[in-house]
């Protein structure tokens, strides 16, 4: 229960104080958490696009170096499906670690194939690091059940850090997660954060209300009306301060630093929801979260595109050479990622807009067929919701691309666009044309994946 004097606090304080209060808390949900990041690119689009709705979160966009991998010689024909050809084995552990693993099976499980050693780089952006940030949430809070905290020390982070990466490796993780999702042992300690305890933190925050409004946490609704959100940056702030008069104490300015702060209190209330929360409704609540963020960036790096200006400048139906500059374009800057369908909009957008101040007027994209699968590796749109990698007997390992048909990709309709709105009513997606082969507009299908010599080599194979 919230302490008494944590409830005269927020009563007594006249309007300037209020006003303070949500200015620091609009700046907490601005900074993001670095619990999730994935390693950022050198290269990065000089005109950062993002979607404007919500202006708050608690994930940061994730930026992952792009894994160029061999293409696909044959792309219409087909590969075989892929199965893992890994070995399981018995990983060797610190003995330094002292959690129960077993009863962390299910969401170690989980992570292992959604990064699995050939699609981890592919998918880091979308599912890997997501998934791998979700489970070191749980693991914190596992770690700390059993004697009142809701961190580890150093020295148990360094061991159980280094544990939790040798078990996923043994189940056929790609090693390379902690360089892939900038993940340190020290994201299991939130060492600024005051507040370290669960008597404490439940002593400060109206602990009843963070679990109404994060135990159940609605894909549909909580990136656009957020409610769990708020709840956790709210109570983040609150234990920053460590539940003293937080306007009228210096420890949390408005600057780097205390914003710091506040960011390693989020982990501890991530850490506090986990223990409330089974480890199948608290992954489900923070892949959410963290695709809020994700699918309101567009991964890709657009460097400048004098080419296809110089083509396109003056493009019309009988243009061939634009068209070819363009998806030549395109192409490259599929970076062999695979992006969500909502980032595909956004990286639509985005580009439309830089080539449109670069003097291209003419609908481009309608000239040249440009679909919005045209910015995905191999024309997959992942979906927008959370999604993990799916591995059976038959279809081997697999995932599903959402928006398989030729959904055209949106040109903006001004240079001036910087930012688009899919929460909305009447906003929510671009007109889904119908698509001229298939007579539908809007459909999942499977990928599959496969091996050949050693080498990944990706297929568009379908089964419905």
């Amino acid at each position: 229960m919230e302490s008494s004097s944590s409830g005269s606090c927020v009563h007594e304080h006249h309007i300037a104080g209020t006003l303070y209060h949500w200015v620091v808390l609009f700046a907490v949900w601005l900074c993001g958490s670095q619990h999730v990041l994935s390693q950022k690119t050198t290269l990065e689009p000089k005109d950062k696009f993002l979607l404007s709705d919500p202006p708050i979160g608690l994930f940061d966009p994730i930026e992952i170096s792009p894994s160029v991998l061999p293409h696909n010689p044959n792309p219409v024909e087909p590969l075989s499906p892929m199965y893992p050809n890994y070995t399981s084995y018995d990983p060797v552990l610190t003995g330094k670690c002292h959690v129960n693993f077993s009863a962390l099976s299910y969401i170690i499980d989980k992570t292992a194939s959604d990064c699995s050693i050939p699609l981890a780089p592919l998918v880091a952006d979308v599912i890997c690091c997501p998934q791998v940030n979700s489970l070191m949430n749980i693991f914190q809070a596992a770690y700390g059940s059993g004697n009142d905290t809701l961190v580890l020390s150093q020295t148990s982070a360094n061991a159980c850090f280094s544990d939790v990466m040798s078990i996923l490796a043994s189940k056929g993780a790609n090693t390379n997660i902690p360089e892939l999702c900038t993940l340190r042992p020290s994201n299991l300690t939130d060492a600024s954060c005051p507040v370290k305890d669960i008597r404490s933190f439940e002593k400060i925050v109206n602990v009843s209300k963070l679990l109404d409004a994060c135990s159940s946490v609605d894909p549909l609704k909580e990136c656009c009306r957020p409610v769990c959100q708020p709840a956790i940056a709210e109570a983040a702030l609150h234990i920053s301060s460590g539940g003293s008069n937080m306007f009228g104490s210096s420890s949390i300015p408005g600057s780097v630093a205390g914003i710091d702060i506040v960011s390693d209190c989020k982990g501890v209330v991530h850490s506090w929801l986990s223990m409330k929360l089974s480890s199948e409704e608290a992954n489900s609540a923070f892949r959410v979260l963290s695709g809020c963020k994700v699918n309101k960036v567009c991964p890709l790096e657009f460097d400048e595109p004098s080419s296809v200006v110089k083509a396109c400048g003056k493009a019309s139906s009988s243009t061939p050479s634009c068209c070819a500059a363009l998806h030549s374009y395109i192409g490259k800057r599929q970076k062999q990622i695979f992006v969500t369908n909502l980032q595909a909009i956004n990286c639509a957008t985005m580009f439309g807009s830089m080539l449109q101040k670069a003097g291209v007027v003419d609908d481009i994209y309608g000239l040249c067929d440009i679909d919005l699968k045209d910015f995905s590796l191999q024309g997959c749109l992942l979906r927008s919701l959370p999604t993990d990698i799916e591995f059976d007997n038959t279809t081997g390992i697999s995932f599903t691309c959402d928006l398989s048909d030729n959904i055209a990709a949106p040109w903006p309709s001004s240079s001036s666009v910087q930012s688009l709105s899919l929460c909305a009513p009447e906003m929510s997606l671009p007109a889904l044309p119908v698509s001229p082969k298939s007579g539908s507009s809007v459909g999942t299908s499977r990928t599959g994946i496969g091996v050949l010599l050693s080498l990944v080599v990706f297929t568009t194979s379908i089964t419905i």
